[in-house]
C-alpha cells in the first residue's frame, strides 16, 4: 500500500464560523484573518494505492461553479486535482474508488465536471462511495445546511450509475457515546460521526505499522484540537464535542497519525496528553512516515 497527499488548492471561510464560540482574539493567533475576517484553508485529499485499486478520499471543490460562487470562497493557490495526480503518475481515469466523507461542496465538488450543459463523473471508471443515511440527509437538506449541498455535485453521481452505499452498523441510540466503525476493505475502516453532518465517514488506514486517520470536518485543522473549538457550521455542536473527545482519546492511546483536510499549514500530526488536554505533538508530511 502507498499513500499520497493530493492537494487541490485553498479557499477562504469566515474565521468566526470556523471557530464557533471561540473569541477572535484567540483563534486569530492560530489562523490570521484578512480584512474581511476570512481565513485560508486547504482542500487536501488523500490517495490510497492498494494493489489494483486507486482509492481517492474526497475530491475538493472542483471548478464548475460560476464566478459569483467562487467570489464567496476565494479559491486560490497553484495546486489542482489533475496536477497533483499527474505528480504521482496518475490521471482521473486511473481512479477506481472515490470515498466521499460527506457531500458538502468543498469535499465532493471535484467529483462531477460540467461538459457543455451536462454534468458528468470526473472519474468515469470509479465507484463513488457514500452511505444511505448521509445521502438522504444531503438530498433532503434542512434549510440551515442547504447551501452546502449543491445538487449539481450530488445528483449526477447517482444518475451516472456509479454510486454505491457503504453498509453502516445499526443506528445508535441517542444516549450512546460510542463511535461506530465499519470495514471498507481489509486495512481500511470508516468511523461514523454525526456532529458536523449526519453520518460523515472518517477513513482509518493501516499503513507502515501506524493508523492514519483522515479527519475531514471532525477536526478540520490542528487548531481545532481543543474540545471547545467546534465550528459554527456543525449541525450538532455538542455531538461534535463528544465525538472529538472520544476520538482523540482513542487516537492518543493508540498513537494515531491525524491527516488534516483543511489545515493550511500542517498536513499530519501525532498527539500528546497535556495538562490542558490532548494536543499536537509532532507535525510532519505524510511522505515522511
Amino acid at each position: 500500500m502507498k499513500l499520497h497527499t493530493i492537494n487541490t488548492g485553498y479557499f477562504k471561510l469566515d474565521g468566526g464560523a470556523m471557530f464557533g464560540v471561540v473569541p477572535k482574539s484567540m483563534w486569530n493567533k492560530l489562523n490570521p484573518a484578512d480584512e474581511n475576517n476570512m481565513c485560508s484553508w486547504a482542500l487536501r485529499c488523500l490517495l490510497i494505492e492498494d494493489g489494483d485499486r486507486k482509492i481517492l478520499i474526497d475530491t475538493g471543490m472542483g471548478d464548475k461553479q460560476d464566478p459569483k460562487f467562487f467570489g464567496h470562497y476565494y479559491l486560490h493557490g497553484d495546486n489542482s486535482l489533475d496536477q497533483s495526480l499527474a505528480n504521482i503518475g496518475l490521471k482521473k481515469d486511473d481512479i477506481t474508488d472515490v470515498i466521499l466523507t460527506h457531500l458538502h461542496f468543498d469535499h465532493c465538488g471535484g467529483s462531477i465536471v460540467k461538459v457543455g450543459d451536462k454534468y458528468l463523473p470526473a472519474f468515469k471508471y470509479a465507484t463513488y462511495w457514500s452511505n444511505e443515511r448521509h445521502w438522504k440527509w444531503a438530498t433532503e437538506p434542512n434549510e440551515r445546511e442547504k447551501a452546502s449541498f449543491l445538487k449539481e455535485n450530488i445528483l449526477p453521481i447517482k444518475a451516472c450509475g456509479q454510486l454505491k452505499m457503504v453498509e453502516l452498523p445499526a443506528a445508535e441510540t441517542e444516549q450512546s457515546t460510542e463511535l461506530q466503525e465499519c470495514t471498507f476493505i481489509p486495512g481500511i475502516s470508516l468511523v461514523i460521526v454525526n456532529g458536523h453532518t449526519r453520518a460523515m465517514m472518517l477513513p482509518k488506514i493501516n499503513y507502515k505499522g501506524r493508523t492514519i486517520a483522515f479527519m475531514a470536518d471532525l477536526l478540520p485543522s490542528a487548531a481545532h484540537l481543543p474540545l471547545p473549538y467546534v465550528m459554527a457550521y456543525d449541525m450538532f455542536p455538542l455531538t461534535s464535542l463528544q465525538e472529538k473527545k472520544s476520538f482523540l482519546q482513542v487516537a492518543a492511546d493508540n498513537n494515531y497519525v491525524l491527516f488534516f483536510e483543511h489545515d493550511p499549514v500542517y498536513e499530519c500530526c501525532d498527539l500528546k496528553v497535556t495538562d490542558k488536554g490532548i494536543r499536537m505533538n509532532d507535525h510532519f508530511k505524510l511522505e515522511d512516515i
